[in-house]
């Protein structure tokens, strides 16, 4: 957020009703101000209705996708245009490295089961699958990555899938896995599969979201479905072993709905403690919660939102902090007047 401002998508409204982007610009006393850089009008290729985040390099260019477009958007002294980088798009979380290139799960990949892509700039911009999932039946590699991945300090890309894994529980469709997919010197990606869901009968499963990591190499997420009680999820942790195995912990098992269901893509603020929302809630509107470590190894989880309709409904994306703490996040229902979401900051 260059200069304190935000930036984001909407999946409808502007003047087609298409989507928009849009950007936040702080003032004094707490007031912010929106700027509509992009209308989204599903003429040509452009595509339309945007329903991920964006991803920003050091030019301030923006990154995202809409549901069959890849696209950057660049300011310049006339305003803000848009590029189409690629005819796919769909509803995840780009990444950057330092060379300006971008990742994530763009494209059916070799066998159909979905693919870890990555797009290259050069005099255009060039897509090449990293990993391609579901090499064969019944896909214990995982298949169909839905959420965005995450960089590992060295390198290596972490994501979940969907479907696939080798769960005894799940029969051949799967219930989906966590993954690692480390570089290899011909520029292609090994993958180790982390966890299979559920492998146990009150796992998690179906994890649509993605993962975060510590500075321990451990890995955070949560799942749609699963758990011991609810179906509504679970909140894991995956640790590296020393035999090169992973072990799972179950962090949070969601025991009543009013107390969240089904979390988003969870987030470290400066302390180590993960923040997250979820559906559900006392009112039905969703909720923010904080899980803090405990010296026992466990975690405390606490709701620290309900929100109430007039304040938003249904969190469905990851939160962010800035230099200060304060946390930000969007619903995509609620708030006064007109209830089409809201972007919300909630300090410390």
């Amino acid at each position: 957020m260059p200069e304190g401002n935000a930036y984001g998508t909407t999946i409808n409204g502007g003047t087609y009703n298409f989507g928009t982007i849009f950007e936040l610009t702080p003032h004094s006393g707490g007031r912010w101000t929106e700027t509509t850089l992009h209308d989204f009008n599903c003429k040509g290729k452009e595509g339309c209705m945007p329903t991920a985040g964006l991803a920003i390099d050091a030019a301030g260019n923006l990154y995202g996708t809409a549901q069959t477009t890849t696209f950057e958007l660049s300011p310049g002294s006339g305003g803000w245009a848009l590029t189409v980088l690629l005819d796919d798009g769909g509803r995840f979380n780009l990444i950057l490295d330092e060379a300006g290139s971008l990742y994530g799960p763009l494209g059916p990949g070799q066998y159909g089961g979905g693919a870890i892509s990555e797009l290259v700039k050069g005099d255009g911009w060039a897509k090449r699958w990293l990993y391609s999932f579901c090499r064969k039946e019944p896909c214990v590699d995982g298949a169909e990555p839905y959420a965005g991945v995450t960089w590992g300090p060295d390198g290596s890309l972490y994501g979940t899938t969907v479907y696939g894994g080798n769960s005894p529980y799940c029969g051949n469709v799967g219930c989906g896995v966590a993954f690692q997919l480390t570089p290899q010197q011909d520029g292609t990606r090994k993958e180790t599969v982390l966890h299979s869901f559920p492998a146990f009968k009150t796992d998690g499963s179906k994890p649509y979201e993605g993962v975060v990591l510590d500075k321990a190499g451990n890995v955070y997420g949560a799942t749609s479905q699963g758990g011991s009680s609810t179906n509504c999820g679970v909140i894991f942790k995956l640790a590296p072993q020393g035999n090169g195995k992973w072990k799972e912990s179950i962090l949070y098992d969601f025991p009543k709905v009013p107390q969240g269901c089904g979390a988003n893509t969870l987030a470290f603020d400066a302390k180590g403690n993960l923040w997250g929302t979820a559906q559900g809630g006392t009112s039905g509107n969703g909720v923010v919660f904080e899980l803090t470590p405990q010296q026992s190894g466990k975690w405390r989880y606490e709701v620290v939102h309900q929100f109430n309709w007039k304040d938003g409904s249904f969190p469905a994306a990851a939160v962010t902090f800035d230099a200060k703490g304060n946390l930000y996040g969007t619903t995509i229902a609620g708030g006064a007047p007109n209830y089409g979401g809201v972007v919300f900051e909630i300090t410390p």
